[in-house]
Formats: C-alpha cells, structure tokens, sequence
C-alpha cells in the first residue's frame, strides 16, 4: 500500500513530515532518490509549503539531503550512522525501561503481550512493516509510561535511521529471536524486575551492532 497518497488539511506539516518520512523508511521513496517539493505535494494533496517544511525537517534528521541549486534528494543508508542512532536509541529505551518498570499496571503488561502477538504473527506472515509496527507498540509502552519527554523525543526523531535499515535487512536479523527476546521482557516487567528488564531491552538493540557489522552502505 502507498504511503504517499491525499492527506488531511489538519496539522499539514506534521503529516506531510510523517508521510514522507514512512515513505523513507519503507523504502518507497529509495535512497539517492531524488525529490521535489511540487511533485511530492501533487502525490500528497498538499501545498508546496507544508512539504517544504517537512523536507527540512528530514534534512535535520539525516534523511534526505540538499546542495543549494543542485539537488534535493533521499540520502543513502550509512551504517555507521545507523549504529550511532542505535546507541542512542537504545540508551533512551534502557533509560525508558529502568523508570518505567516499577510503575506498569497490568494492562501495560497486557499490551505489551498484545504487541509482541503481533509481532511474531506478522514475523510469520512475512509483513515487515506489520512486525516493525508491531515492535514499535511494545517499546512504545515503556517510553511512554516513563513519562520524559526528552526520552521520547530522542527516540522519536533517531529510530527511523534504524528502521530504513530494518525494513530492507528484517529476514536476516534474527526476527523470532526477538519474539523470544521480547517474551523476556514482558516476563520481567511483569514480576517487577528492574534489572533484567534493563538488562534484555539493552540486549535487543544491541542487536543492531551485529546487523551493520561490515556494512558500510547498503543501496
């Protein structure tokens, strides 16, 4: 399905910025891809403002880049800037854990458990962007039970540098390995144990080290 269709006229910026970012992400719009504010808000049925807004936005977070008189385009999927987000993301979501732990309920944990259901039907199913998703939502009950802003700040604007390479590496990062590793959490989060908890969410992105290792560029 096509992330690049009409959207509406509320909060035009943030879903131009948003369209265009999935679009990224998924791969529709590929990296070198050149893009154009006119023809981007024909695709969206925007103005060209609010598109230009959301292409420095993107600029600002290392997904597209521009030479003045030259060129707008999708950058190429460095590595090694996909390793530093992942530090930081996965500094953010220990952080995230560790506070957020002592404080879930038993339907964070239920949610948690529905996510990670998802997960590993969409693991099953081949759906990429299902699975990611679905990822995403477990995650996301941490951060946003931890409360800090700053956290979910950081984690909102590094994880799409993770996932651009995600979306196209998925089959080979060991996804029901994940399953696995996510069943760990969920089950520390539920006794209460801090320290495991922290110490699984660490092990989950640190997995992003062996995805890039080698790997400078990826088309």
């Amino acid at each position: 399905m096509s992330t690049l269709r009409p959207v509406g006229r509320t909060l035009l910026r943030d879903t131009a910025y948003v369209a265009l970012r999935d679009a990224i992400v998924c791969g529709e719009l590929a990296p070198g891809e050149p893009v154009r504010d006119v023809e981007l808000a024909a695709r969206l049925g925007l103005s060209r403002a609010p598109v230009r807004d959301a292409l420095a936005r993107l600029v600002e977070d290392g997904l597209v880049e521009t030479k003045p008189q030259s060129y707008t385009r999708v950058t190429r999927i460095d590595t090694r800037a996909v390793r530093e987000a992942g530090a930081v993301v996965g500094a953010m979501h220990e952080l995230a854990t560790r506070t957020a732990v002592p404080s879930l309920s038993a339907a964070d944990v239920a949610e948690m458990r529905a996510a990670n259901d998802r997960f590993a039907a969409a693991v099953a199913a081949g759906a990429t962007g299902d699975a990611l998703n679905a990822d995403d939502a477990l995650h996301d009950v941490l951060v946003r039970v931890c409360g800090n802003r700053a956290v979910t700040a950081t984690i909102a604007r590094y994880t799409p540098l993770i996932r651009r390479l995600e979306w196209r590496l998925f089959a080979t990062r060991g996804a029901w390995e994940s399953a696995g590793m996510h069943e760990r959490l969920i089950a520390a989060c539920e006794t209460g144990d801090v320290v495991e908890a922290t110490a699984v969410t660490a092990h989950i992105w640190s997995s992003l080290t062996n995805l890039t290792a080698g790997v400078d560029h990826v088309a």
